[in-house]
């Protein structure tokens, strides 16, 4: 990463015109047929299909930061959204509206009155239940009788995923389930065998199985262009530092008058600096929302109506305080930390991800989706393309910028050692034989706050080339270590052929249409292909991340933390990726299906 513009066009083009004119062909035709027929691209591409005549009836199961990015990825003419959970005002507001901080945030979140064409609040009330505090709980909508749905999103805190999706799944609903599966390995069994019992779809959010980027990438790799995988180096970095942190918002205050606001920072200011750094800190929302009342009122026209929507949500946010009392009723707890530090059950709720008893860290949020992307390339090169385990996992993590307000580490690094080709003497069959134990393929892994240098993508270094991708939005290929190249495929010969060019010439013009200029990190697809899996009922028609493939997942993830909490290495062993085995990383066994109410 990190490569010159002239190194990504090149590295673009190579990888454009790898594609080969077959799949470039095939592309064009897919990206066509859906302009000419209203298809959707991903029903195309993966021969999904439409969803037929009755769309899903969905409920959403947490409508905050990542339940707004699904709300955004929704179809309408696949999902039929009709209630809603979820506690905090603020949420249930965005749901609705959208996003409204900033032009990055709405489109990312633009909110159910955006997708399915509603007007206002009102008229998407009539189409849409809403479940909020005081009695907001998920098992109310579960439990309404007047309630028709089928299936469920849940985009709740991971520690909740587990009870959330049981509950759903014997109440008869579908489920997919933002990633990480669970909390615990022991979770993602539960839900594996309750999903199996009740014969209904589990799918998790793994969405790179949905990229088309991602797939034309497995298809280069599984037809050797880039020879045997012998490394892959993986990495998020990212600028968050105290003050700034994306998982740390501000927490939401009492509500008081502008003049008692200010009157609070000057009493605050009379006794010293950090009495009013305290007192702003606490307050912050209050400060934002009075500095954008005025921004309104000095503002006129389309600009001043923006500004009215951002002072109405910032309200909202504020308003969170109100289920300050009865928060622990939902499953948060407040805790005084080892540092000293207390944690109100509400603070939380809203910052979960900090937290070992709700969260899983980096390697949960970041991590588990690259090691899935590079799980989903080893396996490029296997037959059958099934998911490749690793071997092992050595880990080094800290808490080394941020001061003790939380569990979770801000520099996380891994190496992991994976089956190569070679390595097994036949890499189908049930029990696997050793044949050759040097053939292995090692993927490193960093995740650091403080700095994005890089930014986050993968690359895989085979032994012909090397193909980046970045940011899930671009991929790049080049001839081994030389990024100044072009690859091609010459017909007549039996594997690739690489040819040098000067960066200035020789670069033949290579069909736009082979990748979507606005590449889909596969939200949409994801969700579409689940639904279309719902209304068509077969063996066949699965997720392409069930509950084996998440599980696994999860597996690599969770035992990645417990290699870095006790620093040292793991060898993973292959009764942790079995559903219907009791073995796992930590020691906890599922408990029996009669117990999973």
């Amino acid at each position: 990463m990190n490569l010159s513009p002239e190194e990504k066009e090149v590295g673009k083009q190579n990888f454009m015109e790898a594609a080969g004119a077959t799949r470039r062909d095939f592309l064009k035709g897919t990206m066509l047929a859906t302009a000419a027929t209203g298809a959707t691209l991903g029903a195309a591409y993966y021969k999904y299909g439409e969803i037929g005549k009755e769309r899903l009836r969905v409920g959403i199961i947490g409508t905050g930061d990542e339940g707004g990015v699904l709300i955004g990825a929704l179809n309408p003419d696949y999902v039929d959204v009709v209630a809603i959970a979820d506690i905090r005002p603020y949420s249930t507001h965005r749901a609705f509206h959208g996003d409204n901080n900033s032009a990055g945030t709405i489109k990312a979140r633009p909110g159910l009155m955006n997708i399915y064409g509603w007007k206002t609040e009102s008229e998407a009330r009539k189409h849409v239940k809403v479940y909020e505090h005081p009695d907001g709980g998920y098992q109310q909508m579960l439990d309404d009788p007047d309630l028709d749905i089928e299936a469920v999103i849940i985009a709740l805190p991971l520690h909740l995923h587990d009870a959330a999706a049981i509950y759903a799944m014997r109440k008869g609903k579908h489920v997919l389930t933002e990633k990480l599966m669970a909390h615990s390995v022991a979770q993602c069994k539960e839900m594996a065998r309750v999903a199996n019992e009740t014969d209904l779809i589990l799918a998790t959010g793994h969405q790179r199985h949905y990229s088309i980027l991602y797939d034309n990438a497995v298809d280069q790799i599984s037809s050797g262009l880039i020879g045997d995988i012998h490394h892959i180096r993986a990495q998020w970095h990212r600028n968050n530092l105290p003050g700034r942190d994306s998982w740390q918002p501000p927490l939401p205050c009492a509500f008081v008058s502008e003049e008692d606001y200010k009157n609070k920072i000057r009493a605050a200011r009379k006794i010293g600096k950090a009495e009013e750094q305290q007192i702003r800190d606490e307050f912050r929302l209050l400060g934002e929302y009075y500095a954008w009342v005025n921004k309104r009122d000095r503002s006129t026209g389309t600009e001043a109506d923006t500004w009215a929507i951002r002072v109405e949500q910032k309200r909202k946010q504020i308003d969170d305080f109100l289920v300050n009392e009865t928060v622990a009723n939902y499953g948060y707890e407040e805790k005084t930390l080892p540092g000293g530090y207390k944690r109100s059950a509400l603070e939380e709720l809203i910052r979960w991800r900090l937290w070992d008893r709700t969260g899983g860290g980096l390697m949960a949020e970041l991590g588990s989706h690259q090691l899935d992307a590079a799980s989903i390339f080893i396996s490029a090169q296997n037959e059958g393309h099934k998911k490749v385990t690793p071997l092992s996992v050595t880990g080094v993590g800290g808490r080394h910028i941020f001061p003790a307000d939380r569990d979770v580490d801000d520099h996380v690094y891994t190496i992991f050692e994976f089956p190569g080709q070679g390595y097994y003497r036949d890499s189908t069959a049930e029990k696997k034989e050793i044949a050759d134990a040097n053939k292995k393929i090692v993927v490193t892994y960093s995740s650091i706050n403080g700095n994005d240098y890089g930014g986050y993508g993968e690359v895989v270094l085979g032994t012909k080339g090397t193909l980046i991708l970045e940011r899930e939005k671009d991929a790049m290929l080049f001839k081994r270590s030389e990024t100044l190249t072009k690859i091609s495929v010459k017909a007549g010969q039996g594997g690739p052929a690489m040819d040098t060019y000067e960066t200035g010439g020789g670069m033949a013009a290579v069909a736009s249409a082979a990748i979507p200029t606005e590449v889909s990190r596969g939200y949409q697809e994801e969700i579409e292909h689940w639904a279309w899996c719902i209304k068509n009922p077969s063996p066949e028609h699965q997720p392409k991340c069930t509950p084996a493939v998440a599980l696994a997942d999860a597996v690599i993830a969770l035992t990645s933390n417990i290699a870095m909490k006790e620093n040292r290495r793991i060898e993973f062993q292959p009764e942790w990726f079995q559903i219907d085995r009791d073995e796992t990383p930590d020691g906890r066994a599922p408990r029996p299906l009669g117990e999973l109410a």
